[in-house]
């Protein structure tokens, strides 16, 4: 048992002294726990945020003045124009949204005619759409009612409604993208690190001197798990500490320990998942199509990106064998929510048995097809 664990070790060693001497990797790690993490979490915006939007006031009234003026940064830009180059700016994806204000519009308003101001959007930027065409809308009933009231109305409920939004009271959409970042890269890296450090094995002639040594594929596939789990969690911890608090100013108000060790299991899942993908492929290149076919649905449907009870019924029960799905649910409850162990016990019961099938099946494979590999 002792010289198990002692091979285990050593080949380990042997992977992180490998890993090393790959600048490649190195610069990938690095990249992925700290510019990536950064960037993607103050990049994507979710809310509107300075939206172009052109006016086009034939009026030239009092009214239309006040709505021309309303549209003011930071949720939109707006720009002054003529009709034909309004169409023309939409066509060229130039504004978001276009407001023309019709001749004697401040006229028919008054009068109580029908009157009608066209908005135009842009509806391949949905984000922007969502939610732009309903600020609009509020903008332009609220400047008309003001002026035609002339007093600005203020709708009063029958009861006080005290709204607390908790975890997230200001709700900063940075909080959410740079946590939600870290626990995509984990298992985005831990497939690629594990896949890789096989391939070029295979590719280095390296597998060859493993099947005449003392050691088991057990093993070897041990060492590549740990080793490269070591890293992720690490470069996690980094990534965590000094980009997400440190530099985004990120509260994290759960137990590390307890996320790392959800972590950990899942990375005892995602490794096997790597080492079994580079036994099916051929060389690097087909590693990568395979990683992206099965990381990017992991990803998208793991409730990260989008509410898993807004997904279809059935894509929830498929997902539930993907360890990020539980990682994810966990990891949120954890440093958002700062749940225990009593909250998120599910969770790691199901990555525990998850991880020991999916290691189960990489052996397997990994032993059938080792010779094979040479």
């Amino acid at each position: 048992m002792f010289k198990k664990v002692q091979n285990i070790y050593q080949l380990g060693c042997k992977e992180l002294w490998s890993l090393w001497r790959d600048p490649a990797m190195l610069v990938l790690i690095i990249y992925t726990f700290t510019i990536s993490v950064y960037t993607a979490s103050t990049a994507v915006k979710d809310t509107l945020n300075m939206a172009p939007i052109a006016i086009v006031d034939e009026d030239h009234s009092t009214l239309s003045e006040r709505i021309s003026s309303a549209f003011y940064p930071p949720n939109f830009i707006s720009k002054t124009t003529t009709l034909g180059t309004m169409d023309a700016g939409m066509d060229a994806g130039e504004f978001t949204f276009a407001v023309n204000i019709p001749s004697n519009f401040q006229s028919d308003v008054l009068s109580g005619d029908a009157a009608e101001i066209q908005v135009n959007v842009d509806a391949t930027r949905m984000t922007q759409a969502m939610s732009g065409a309903g600020y609009i809308q509020q903008i332009i009933q609220s400047e008309v009612n003001e002026y035609v009231l002339r007093n600005r109305e203020i709708s009063q409920l029958p009861i006080d409604l005290a709204i607390r939004s908790r975890f997230n009271p200001t709700l900063e959409n940075i909080w959410f993208n740079s946590v939600m970042q870290i626990i995509n890269n984990v298992a985005m890296l831990s497939i690629i690190l594990t896949g890789a450090a096989l391939i070029r094995e295979r590719e280095h002639g390296t597998i060859e001197h493993l099947m005449v040594m003392p050691v088991t594929v057990f093993e070897i596939m041990m060492s590549k798990v740990w080793s490269m789990s070591l890293v992720v969690l690490i470069a996690a911890f980094v990534g965590l500490k000094v980009v997400v608090q440190g530099a985004l100013h990120v509260p994290i108000e759960g137990s590390l320990a307890l996320f790392f060790f959800g972590a950990f299991l899942t990375l005892f899942a995602t490794t096997s998942m790597g080492i079994y993908m580079a036994t099916v492929s051929k060389s690097m290149p087909q590693f990568g199509l395979l990683m992206m076919l099965v990381l990017i649905p992991m990803q998208l449907l793991s409730g990260g990106s989008t509410p898993r009870e807004s997904m279809p019924e059935i894509v929830q029960h498929v997902m539930m064998i993907a360890p990020t799905t539980h990682f994810v649910s966990l990891a949120q409850a954890i440093l958002y929510r700062n749940a225990g162990f009593d909250v998120v016990w599910p969770s790691f019961v199901w990555l525990l048995g998850i991880a020991s099938v999916f290691f189960y099946v990489s052996w397997k494979r990994f032993k059938d097809t080792i010779h094979t590999m040479a």
